[in-house]
């Protein structure tokens, strides 16, 4: 589906407080000097509408999350639902302005760049949600389970971290699995029909594409693989 430009998207997600608009300044140290702490630090590669890393931060306070979007339309909604959201639970007036999370933070970039921004070995978990399949063959490359991003993500993440992906995309979900065999990473999950599974549901968060698609019957499928 195409998004409509919102006019002066970029001017005003960069100025927000919670997006980071250099985020090379803070690499290998995100924790302690964006966060003020030792927590553990998860990132969420291209999170479109903002659901799934709202509710996992709110869930998780004990965790640091930031979140990876490059379209500038997109994120400036999820924000501004994030705001809606903040101010709808804690009973505020639309011109009143809405909490910050302690533990969530964004940045508007191309997620190729992740090894500008983190250190080798600093992040402690990835999450890809219904990522942009890209379909055509000469656009593999763009896939964020491509060859190039397993690679990346093996330089950022922590040893036996993990990258958690779910799609209702069999054809990409496919593609993915061989991939990730490929470049030798190991499975802890792997299924076809996560919400079929009580034990691997359980405190599944969802997106809003996975809220849209289970409701039409889409099987989600998901896994989970390691670093080695």
């Amino acid at each position: 589906m195409r998004i409509r430009h919102i006019k002066n998207a970029e001017e005003i997600v960069d100025s927000h407080p919670l997006v980071i608009t250099e985020p090379s300044s803070f690499k290998g140290c995100w924790s302690k000097k964006v966060f003020g702490n030792d927590n553990p630090l998860y990132l969420e590669i291209g999170t479109g509408m903002g659901t799934f890393i709202r509710e996992s931060a709110v869930a998780n306070p004990e965790v640091n999350y930031v979140g990876l979007e490059m379209n500038s339309t997109v994120l400036l909604k999820s924000i501004r639902r994030y705001e809606g959201k903040v101010r709808e639970e804690e009973g505020l007036s639309p011109e009143d302005d809405a909490p910050i999370l302690r533990n969530l933070r964004f940045i508007r970039c191309d997620a190729r760049l992740i090894c500008d921004f983190f250190e080798k070995g600093e992040v402690d978990r990835i999450y890809l949600n219904f990522s942009d399949p890209w379909p055509k063959d000469k656009n593999a490359n763009k896939r964020l389970t491509s060859p190039m991003f397993l690679r990346r993500y093996k330089e950022i993440l922590k040893e036996g971290a993990r990258v958690e992906f779910k799609t209702d995309n069999r054809g990409l979900f496919d593609y993915s699995v061989e991939t990730a065999r490929e470049e030798g990473w190991k499975f802890s999950v792997l299924t076809y029909d996560l919400h079929g599974d009580s034990v691997l549901s359980e405190g599944n968060i969802m997106t809003e594409y996975e809220s849209k698609f289970s409701a039409k019957g889409n099987l989600i499928n998901k896994m989970v693989i390691m670093a080695d």
